[in-house]
């Protein structure tokens, strides 16, 4: 999407929009776009073994000169020199992802990778995902068609098996999966600032690098969360299966343990309501909101304005507080959202002697802001003991 449309998207002037993103970031839109495709051509060059050739277009650079200049003035090297810069990066077995590209994701430090990975574990869905205390594998529809991939914990981060329809797609999916991990998060800082909360202190220490999983897929995680609202998190996992089964469609070329897209808000308008189970209120609302997805009168993203996606979502049926606070924080990655109405989380604040009423615990939320998303994934573990940062959402 250019400027122009996203500007129209939003509902701005393509000059008031670039005001906008140089007043809050420092650099309008053509320049932030630059910065990512350069970010994204590192990633390739000191990551994989593709043709400088390919990277450039794989980043999203018009011409090999474009390219050339990019990377030599953001870098102060040339795309060579840069390459040549990589360590080595040990070999890998693939996971069923087919044939395809292997990177390594640095990721800061600490990192809690196992708890990100048996978060994901637990809710994996049968088909669209496979995963492990030290693997996770799904689909994923991008942009040029559907693809693969395979992450694995490694030695300073992450290690990406992809497998996209189509070479353009590989920054795309890059940028999704370091998303899922939150591995651009600061950890220390945010360690720190909880820390300084004596009855988070111990949590910290206990569970340090903590990580906000993200989503690669905004609109998939709205469904996610709608299917799991009050019930546990197996039962959202069969649930989500059989939704999957019925209306997700069939990988072309299937892998061990993968053989499904997630279904399209389409096909879950067609499918939902003879497929879902539970109270039929429920369901009639699952159905009407992929039918308003499907429309686009209905739309989610992860360039929403937080307060302004969860007017949005809380002004449709069937949306409630919690589910809009949830999709903010795996959405957007929202850093400071308390949903004080979870009662697994209200049970965590309570074994860790913090007020478990619902005001209270808001009031005590203020003294983690702007970290209170990354306070709620220690309450949650504290709440599940030894389980999984988070609570029943899939």
């Amino acid at each position: 999407m250019g400027v122009g449309g996203l500007a129209h998207r939003l509902g701005y002037t393509p000059r008031h929009l670039n005001r906008l993103l140089v007043a809050e970031l420092g650099a309008g839109p053509l320049a932030l776009a630059r910065a990512q495709r350069a970010q994204t051509a590192r990633q390739l060059l000191v990551g994989t073994d593709l043709p400088i050739s390919d990277v450039a277009f794989a980043a999203g650079f018009g011409s090999i000169r474009q390219f050339n200049d990019t990377i030599a003035e953001v870098y102060a090297l040339s795309p060579t020199a840069l390459r040549a810069s990589r360590r080595p990066a040990p070999a890998t077995e693939s996971a069923g992802t087919g044939v395809g590209f292997r990177l390594s994701l640095p990721v800061r430090e600490p990192f809690d990778a196992s708890g990100v990975f048996a978060w994901l574990a637990a809710r994996a869905i049968p088909g669209v995902e496979h995963a492990s205390a030290d693997h996770y594998s799904r689909t994923l529809l991008l942009p040029g068609g559907p693809a693969t991939f395979t992450v694995r914990p490694a030695s300073g981060g992450l290690r990406l098996e992809a497998a996209p329809a189509i070479l353009a797609d590989l920054g795309t999916l890059v940028a999704r999966v370091r998303r899922l991990f939150d591995a651009d998060a600061d950890p220390v800082g945010i360690d720190a600032a909880l820390a300084s909360e004596p009855r988070l202190a111990a949590s910290v220490q206990r569970t340090p690098g903590i990580r906000l999983p993200g989503t690669v897929d905004p609109v998939e995680m709205l469904f996610r969360a709608l299917v799991g609202q009050q019930i546990s998190v197996a039962a959202a996992r069969t649930h989500l299966g059989r939704l999957a089964a019925a209306a997700g469609e069939a990988l072309p070329s299937p892998a061990p343990g993968l053989s499904l897209l997630f279904p399209t808000p389409e096909a879950i308008a067609e499918h939902g309501g003879s497929t879902l189970t539970g109270p039929a209120t429920r369901i009639a609302n699952i159905v009407r909101i992929a039918e308003r997805l499907a429309g686009r009168e209905l739309t989610l993203g992860y360039g929403d304005d937080p307060a302004e996606q969860r007017r949005v979502l809380t002004a449709e049926p069937g949306i409630g507080e919690w589910t809009a606070d949830y999709v903010s924080m795996r959405v957007l990655g929202n850093p400071d959202v308390l949903p004080t109405g979870d009662v697994a989380l209200r049970t965590g604040a309570d074994r860790l002697g913090i007020p478990d009423k619902p005001k209270d615990l808001a009031d005590w939320g203020r003294s983690v802001s702007p970290w209170r998303s990354y306070a709620s994934l220690h309450l949650w573990r504290a709440a599940a003991g030894k389980a999984a940062p988070m609570r029943k959402a899939s």
